[in-house]
């Protein structure tokens, strides 16, 4: 497995330019692989080397990948000479963005078969075996259940009559199924996890994994939470506060939107010390912080006696520097997963994600000590 495609849904975005980014600027020696856990001294397995990685993807903007990644080295997440040692990788990939779907744009199942096939196209051009589709665009409102989302027959009866029955990220999810490709979904949208989809991946054999990437403040949370149920503290109450500006920002500042994110944000705590906590995460749309984040928590706790304790974290970053080394990870795990003939969901891979498919686990150390195991089990 020495090519691989990784294809972005939002490919032009943020974190999908910061991955494509990074990823050529490994690959020329301009950078290490910093932030990528698969790149961990040690991290047992054979996967592809970054210069095998080929990209592509989906996207409705039109502004290229070189301009994008210029903004991202003015807005200081990508180091400045970076996008002109770049280009022509930059480039390359640009090339193999197609657009996206529009809702109204004609019917789903027309699109879901524009969509496999533009993935079909780029691997057979590139000669690749596999490719690993991953969502990074915007995050989506939640859905609620319909009959036809619980069996694939239904659902695709269903998009023949014309009808838009599915969520963008299921949309897509639907068309890398259908192309044969691994998918990935980093953001907190219902991407595969509709009964009928889970049907299609196991039908065609394609591994998936999700959701919502585990970048900044929940993975402070999910690293100390078991330190309070490990020490028998019972913690009270857990609230944070979440800055942020960007494409993201923008996009969670519609309620509907930013409730789909609140509630993965929310699901670690109570998880590890396994009873509901009081509080909740707050996001607010900052725009002059660009593409910087910052998180503020509060956390009560009681100690031996009953005696009232407190502990405070501020966590300033970049989601994005802190996201792209993470989709790197993912496509090339998914990648040899598939090759091994793993099919479904993909709980090993929960240490990535806020919300993570296929497992109640959250604790940190543990969704590591599964990621290696499933890592040497793979090689």
């Amino acid at each position: 497995m020495d090519k691989v495609g990784v294809w972005l849904i939002g490919a032009r975005g943020s974190a999908a330019t910061t991955a494509t980014a990074g990823a050529a600027a490994i690959r020329a020696g301009l950078a290490p692989p910093q932030g990528c856990v698969t790149e961990s001294p040690g991290f047992p397995g054979k996967l592809v080397p970054f210069a095998g990685l080929v990209f592509g993807g989906h996207d409705i903007s039109e502004v290229s990948l070189r301009k994008r990644a210029e903004q991202l080295s003015r807005a200081g997440v990508i180091p400045p000479d970076l996008p002109r040692l770049i280009t022509a990788d930059l480039d390359a990939a640009d090339a193999e963005i197609r657009r996206g779907h529009v809702r109204g744009d004609g019917g789903q199942a027309a699109a879901a078969a524009r969509l496999s096939g533009d993935i079909a196209d780029f691997r057979a051009r590139h000669g690749l075996a596999r490719v690993v589709v991953v969502n990074v665009s915007s995050t989506e409102p939640p859905v609620g259940p319909r009959p036809e989302f619980e069996r694939l027959a239904d659902l695709e009866e269903r998009l023949a009559t014309g009808d838009d029955v599915l969520p963008p990220s299921s949309l897509y999810a639907y068309a890398a199924f259908q192309a044969g490709c691994g998918y990935v979904e980093f953001t907190p949208s219902t991407g595969p996890t509709l009964p009928a989809l889970a049907e299609l991946a196991g039908l065609r054999r394609l591994p998936y994994a999700g959701r919502d990437g585990k970048t900044g403040e929940t993975l402070v949370k999910s690293a100390l939470a078991p330190m309070f149920a490990d020490r028998a503290l019972r913690v009270r109450s857990w609230s944070g506060l979440n800055l942020l500006g960007g494409g993201d920002g923008a996009t969670l500042a519609d309620p509907a939107a930013r409730s789909s994110k609140e509630f993965s944000k929310d699901q670690v705590v109570a998880g590890v010390v396994g009873e509901p906590v009081e509080g909740r995460t707050h996001i607010d749309y900052v725009a002059d912080l660009g593409e910087w984040k910052t998180a503020w928590d509060h956390v009560t706790f009681d100690g031996f006696l009953g005696v009232r304790m407190a502990l405070q974290f501020t966590w300033q970053g970049c989601d994005s520097a802190l996201a792209a080394p993470l989709v790197l990870d993912l496509a090339r795990l998914v990648a040899l997963a598939h090759e091994k003939g793993r099919r479904g969901v993909l709980p090993e891979l929960g240490y990535f994600f806020k919300n993570p498919l296929g497992t109640d686990e959250h604790s940190l150390a543990a969704q590591y000590a599964r990621l290696l195991a499933f890592a040497e089990e793979l090689s």
